[in-house]
């Protein structure tokens, strides 16, 4: 008889959902008392059945019920004792408060939060970075009203909705989402943020507001961003000039400059901006401006070009969860579904670091959907694909014998 070596007890979902605590649900339930007025689905068994059908990669309840129903004899070690049947998961996800699934997620960014962050990001000498943008998910307008256009071929007028996102720069996640028509202007998104004095924040130039950059001036909140083409800016003193030198790269200019704050159409105040020329290494030429008078202009240039990982976080969730598909027609539904695709997002995030492993984080996704049901250990096989299976074929048939 060959060596017995022990092989997980779990399929490789079971222990994901093993990073989420159980406090974490009972005390979302509690709070939005979810599971009183909808018994039939226990919120812990529509969250499991949820995360299923994202990491699945479902299109559709009924191929995530199928599913569940195809997983008979493992459904045990997710917690479930037999699969939800369609009717039921729909009726739940029209029903249930989706801000259920949202207090469920911002608990567990909570949680993990200090140990997924890095203690610091190349080039920089902040601590504390925040990225925002928005991205439109496509869906028809009957579903959650938004811009859209009618078709030539006559049919259903195509809409969308806008999930709005700021991003901790060191931790890779989105640390407050709003979810939006996709009609809605991007700069509304500035008057929810909450921010601590020394943040700092980076945004493309669809943001600028003066009014709000005025009250971030006094707040002592940071923030980065590129001139508008048609800002109406004052130069009051120029700091550094390169652009008559030749061979001139990276900043070329750096100025102190005023900009009107208007309110009712007049202008109440002048306030006081700093404006950075820079040329970047593509040879393009880039204008920001910022309210922070001390850091080096090189810095600001440097945060800015962080920028482009919020960008990286849209596509991550975009490209490897199912969101081009809905598993209900209320926007309540469709909200649900995206903070499920979030809380699965993060759930990654704290895995992939877990695992130590420079696997990117679409081929990690990939692998784990393919075996998802597999009784096999997740670290390692994060780690070593191939490593991981073999222990667990050689483990498997040891014990057989």
């Amino acid at each position: 008889m060959g060596e017995n070596r022990k092989f997980p007890g779990q399929p490789v979902l079971s222990q994901i959902l093993d990073v989420i605590p159980k406090s974490i649900i009972n005390a979302a339930g509690r709070k939005h008392n979810s599971n009183r007025y909808y018994k039939r689905l226990p919120l812990r068994v529509h969250l499991i059945s949820l995360l299923y059908g994202i990491f699945s990669y479902c299109n559709g309840l009924r191929e995530l019920s199928e599913g569940l129903l195809a997983c008979e004899g493992k459904l045990s070690h997710l917690g479930l004792d037999k699969a939800p049947a369609r009717s039921t998961l729909s009726d739940a996800n029209n029903k249930r408060s989706y801000q259920v699934f949202e207090t469920i997620y911002y608990a567990l960014l909570s949680q993990y939060h200090s140990f997924i962050s890095d203690s610091r990001l190349k080039g920089l000498s902040i601590r504390n970075l925040k990225i925002i943008d928005s991205s439109t998910i496509q869906l028809f307008s009957e579903l959650l009203r938004g811009v859209g256009r009618n078709p030539l071929d006559g049919g259903r007028k195509k809409g969308g909705f806008k999930v709005h996102a700021m991003m901790d720069a060191f931790s890779g996640t989105a640390e407050f989402v709003r979810l939006t028509e996709a009609r809605e202007h991007d700069q509304k998104f500035l008057y929810h943020l909450k921010l601590v004095p020394n943040s700092w924040i980076v945004f493309d130039k669809a943001y600028t507001t003066y009014g709000q950059f005025a009250k971030w001036t006094s707040q002592k909140v940071w923030f980065v961003t590129r001139e508008r083409n048609n800002a109406d800016v004052h130069v009051t003193k120029v700091l550094v000039d390169k652009t008559k030198k030749r061979k001139s790269k990276g900043v070329l200019k750096e100025q102190l400059v005023t900009v009107g704050v208007k309110e009712n159409g007049a202008v109440v105040q002048r306030l006081k901006l700093r404006r950075i020329t820079f040329l970047a290494e593509d040879g393009k030429v880039y204008v920001y401006i910022t309210n922070n008078m001390t850091l080096p202009a090189s810095q600001i240039a440097t945060i800015y070009k962080n920028r482009w990982m919020i960008e990286l976080l849209f596509k991550q969730i975009k490209q490897n969860f199912p969101l081009r598909y809905f598993w209900g027609a209320s926007p309540n539904a469709i909200k649900m579904q995206v903070y499920c695709v979030l809380i699965a997002q993060l759930l990654m995030v704290v895995i992939r670091k877990k695992a130590v492993t420079k696997k990117s984080f679409a081929n990690m996704i990939t692998v784990i959907r393919l075996h998802l049901m597999s009784y096999v250990a997740l670290m390692e096989f994060i780690k070593d694909a191939y490593k991981a299976w073999r222990k667990t074929h050689n483990a498997s048939f040891a014990f057989t014998t």
